[in-house]
């Protein structure tokens, strides 16, 4: 007995088209041709897949050009900027702001995302408070985590540190670290480890965001690691250094990542604005390799970071164009490649979530629809999403724009 059945659509690994049958919240059948009194939705050959995941979003800080000034366009000025402005917010315009981004992930084949919260004396729990609403009232279309992060340390604001606590014992469920911007970053690693510990949440760090290959924290976040039997629950946004260091640092550094099994998250959007302004010519890309790192078997993902303010001007929230973003910015071009890079904003950004995301019978029917023949056409074509269903329940649905040809 089957709900509903999305028909004629091509998922990976399959070299035909399938139909996908809905029972309740799960997937009951994928085959070849399903007869059923279900309802169906033919899908017209498009590409299927488990939707996009957003391993790395900042809703509360969204939206907020109007607010700040641009006028260096580093990292520097947009801490300062952002730190100035979020004193001024409250629920009601974080949340405001944060439900603007998360419609928008909707449309564009966003199933799931780690949102990392700012916390601390001058964000306060406003921003915390306005995101717990957000997960709560868009939980029909989308997962959302909630990191409680530390953007502006630990050691200079100690008072964070409880707060960061509080936040975890009433609905976050991680917690992140931001070791650049603390005055004993060593020190901030190992707090941010001892909250985890005491809650039993995985660790999210924002780590060596500049093109400095001296000094970098990833030792320190892999000894902790090691020490307190994290494998598997740890991950780490930026890196940036890592562009700057010759391939065979960077080899050593992934092959104890893999070991320990942690993540890396790259930033494009991000990490290209913000990186390489004191040069004036040859300026460099900034990302992290990621590339390396994943044939090294280290899971890698590509996520949006910031939407509209000082450290990301631009943004729709959409991860099929913030792949093709990286893709470009990668030189990547072999299919094999591509793939990769399309993995990095699905399965791969599925894992560091723990999340189901393949197209089985049994799994959770969260499915989205493609504009694309393939994961890697819907990269280099950057294939619009033209409808999803979570656990089951249609979300959206984007027709397929049809050109109007003049009568004859």
């Amino acid at each position: 007995m089957l709900d509903l059945v999305i028909g004629n659509v091509h998922i990976a690994d399959q070299p035909h088209p399938v139909d996908i049958g809905l029972s309740g919240s799960r997937i009951a059948a994928i085959e070849p041709h399903i007869a059923a009194d279900a309802p169906r939705h033919d899908m017209c050959g498009h590409f299927a897949f488990g939707g996009f995941v957003d391993s790395h979003i900042h809703l509360d800080k969204a939206c907020i050009l109007d607010r700040c000034m641009i006028c260096e366009g580093t990292l520097e000025e947009a801490v300062r900027e952002t730190a100035k402005a979020k004193v001024g917010f409250t629920v009601e315009d974080v949340h405001a702001r944060a439900a603007r981004v998360v419609e928008k992930a909707i449309v564009n084949g966003t199933i799931a995302m780690r949102a990392f919260v700012e916390i601390d004396p001058r964000a306060g729990f406003r921003s915390f408070d306005a995101i717990r609403q957000i997960k709560k009232e868009f939980a029909w279309a989308i997962d959302i985590q909630i990191c409680a992060f530390a953007q502006e340390g630990l050691n200079n604001e100690p008072e964070t540190a409880e707060m960061l606590g509080q936040a975890l014992m009433s609905g976050a469920d991680l917690i992140g670290g931001c070791p650049y911007t603390d005055p004993d970053p060593d020190r901030h690693i190992r707090w941010i480890f001892d909250l985890a510990e005491r809650h039993d949440v995985d660790v999210d760090f924002h780590l060596d965001f500049d093109l400095d290959p001296k000094n970098s924290a990833i030792p320190s976040v892999i000894a902790e690691t090691r020490r307190r039997n994290y494998a598997g629950r740890v991950s780490i946004g930026h890196v940036t250094k890592l562009s700057a260091m010759p391939r065979t640092a960077v080899e050593a550094i992934a092959d104890q990542l893999g070991e320990t099994g942690i993540a890396v998250t790259v930033l494009p959007a991000t990490d290209m604005f913000l990186l390489g302004r004191e040069r004036d010519h040859l300026v460099p890309r900034g990302i992290a390799p990621a590339m390396l790192l994943a044939g090294r078997g280290v899971t890698v993902t590509a996520a949006t970071n910031n939407v509209l303010n000082p450290f990301t001007p631009y943004g729709d929230a959409s991860l099929s164009r913030m792949a093709n973003l990286f893709a470009n910015a990668a030189q990547l071009s072999r299919d094999e490649d591509v793939i990769v890079a399309f993995d990095m904003v699905a399965t791969s950004a599925a894992r560091l979530m723990r999340r189901d995301h393949t197209l089985k019978p049994g799994s959770p029917a969260d499915i989205v629809i493609l504009d694309a023949e393939n994961a890697c056409s819907a990269i280099r074509e950057i294939g619009l999403p033209l409808a999803g269903w979570k656990g089951g329940r249609q979300t959206f649905s984007r027709p397929k724009p049809n050109l109007i040809w003049p009568t004859r």
